[in-house]
């Protein structure tokens, strides 16, 4: 039986004139999917960008998004004029039209922190039902190991028909959220590929060659590739665990952490930080594997409960920087400043600054939230107030909680700001963008991670 997928070569697509005659479906508009089409769409090739979410495929076929720069936002929109991208929920319809489709929706985590994998079972059951000879399917999301050859792949072939290696193409090109935050961090990632087959693993490797500027890795075990990708996860991981440890014990013996790091250099020591959920929960894949394998991995079992506690310890600071200003947290305000995943850049919002949130008002605070580089639109799922402006953010609150450390707020005038504040007031830096000192010489209680309570 002769082989229907197709083998692209380099060759074929060294022009954006050659790339224009290829359509590439990327099934899933999260921040993830968005970015991947977008360089595609930049390299010349024809893309469609599909979602059942009607109220997310609206949004983006006006160009909106709520973490593309505004300049890349601005070239969406020329290439939607274009009609080299195009947005649609009838994932059918974009499927028959393709060559190429790439699956980029992420592995939900449910509230007892086990993967749900029915969204992108469900995905490839609609995919199927319309795949045509010749197409290749390339997962980008991060699954578990063993995942794509022993369920993707009998998804696939029964709701198709069709055998992969044989009928259609079968690839799997993992996009790790924790690295790729930006669209430059996806242009300049190094990239696996793998497939069932070699004139998959050929075709996908060269097509992401056009959108990347670093050769991609190749491996003909899926399998392999698979846990690659989750290990380099629990990695990442792991070294936020120690660092968020070793930056716990230091508030507990009075010594300064960032000073530690200072001394020990070559950024030998990481910095504590809080986990992002939305992110930082891909290493639940890999733990729930383990279990599943009974051979649980404990360092990473430990290290996810210690990166969770987190958030609660940012409450603890904050509880103790109001009581050292003999308030309690009923009826406080507080502003959380910074929402970006990343420093003076619009990204899309943190999940655990929404948790944290929250968890202030659980305690019947009263919060308030802002960014420079993110408006109120871009909060689909928001309770609390977004302030206009800085002035606005500050002006009367009790503690301000530096969350992302953008310029902005390294630049803010200690003076201005305890006028502006309800003194005596609290500043809790989890950035490490002030000096501990000159914040508390200004008649500021300062809290941070690693940094614990001062000694006046």
């Amino acid at each position: 039986m002769s082989v229907a997928i197709p083998h692209i070569k380099p060759e074929d697509i060294d022009t954006p004139e050659k790339r224009a005659k290829y359509t590439i479906t990327i099934v899933g508009c999260e921040p993830i999917g968005v970015a991947q089409a977008y360089l595609f769409a930049e390299a010349g090739f024809k893309v469609i960008c599909a979602d059942t979410n009607q109220a997310v495929a609206n949004l983006l076929s006006k160009g909106k998004t709520a973490f593309l720069k505004r300049e890349a936002e601005t070239k969406l929109r020329s290439h939607l004029k274009a009609a080299r991208l195009s947005v649609t929920n009838d994932i059918k319809t974009a499927i028959s039209q393709s060559h190429i489709i790439a699956i980029t929706n992420t592995v939900k985590i449910d509230g007892k922190k086990k993967t749900d994998y029915s969204e992108i079972e469900k995905t490839c059951k609609t995919i199927g039902s319309s795949l045509h000879r010749g197409s290749i399917v390339t997962v980008m999301s991060t699954t578990g190991i063993g995942f794509l050859e022993s369920v993707l792949k009998e998804v696939l072939e029964n709701s198709s028909g069709y055998k992969s290696g044989v009928d259609f193409g079968l690839a799997y090109s993992p996009i790790k959220t924790q690295t790729v935050k930006t669209l430059e961090d996806l242009a300049n990632c190094e990239r696996i590929v793998a497939a069932t087959d070699k004139t998959s693993l050929s075709s996908v490797a060269t097509l992401i060659t056009t959108v990347s500027t670093k050769k991609t890795k190749q491996t003909s075990n899926v399998k392999t590739a698979e846990a690659t990708t989750l290990f380099e996860i629990t990695h990442e991981d792991v070294e936020a665990a120690l660092a968020n440890e070793l930056a716990l014990f230091c508030e507990r013996i009075g010594v300064d952490y960032a000073e530690i790091q200072e001394l020990a250099g070559n950024g030998r020591l990481g910095s504590p930080k809080l986990p992002d959920d939305s992110i930082d929960e891909e290493s639940y894949i890999l733990l729930e594997d383990s279990e599943n394998l009974n051979a649980r991995l404990r360092v990473s079992s430990v290290a996810r409960e210690i990166n969770q506690e987190m958030v609660r310890h940012v409450i603890a600071l904050v509880k103790d920087s109001m009581k050292e200003c003999q308030k309690t947290l009923r009826r406080a305000r507080i502003t959380l400043l910074g929402i970006s995943r990343t420093k003076n850049e619009r990204n899309s919002p943190k999940g655990t600054v929404q948790e944290l949130a929250e968890m202030l008002e659980a305690r019947g605070v009263k919060t308030s939230l802002y960014d420079p580089y993110v408006t109120e639109a871009d909060l689909v799922e928001k309770s609390q107030h977004f302030a206009k402006n800085l002035t606005e953010a500050i002006e009367g609150v009790d503690v301000i909680v530096i969350t992302t450390g953008h310029d902005q707020f390294k630049r803010l005038n200690l003076k201005k700001l305890k006028a502006m504040m309800k003194a005596p007031a609290a500043i809790i830096d989890l950035e490490n963008i002030f000096n501990p000192e000159e914040v508390e010489r200004e008649g500021f209680i300062y809290r941070g991670l690693g940094r614990g309570v001062r000694q006046k």
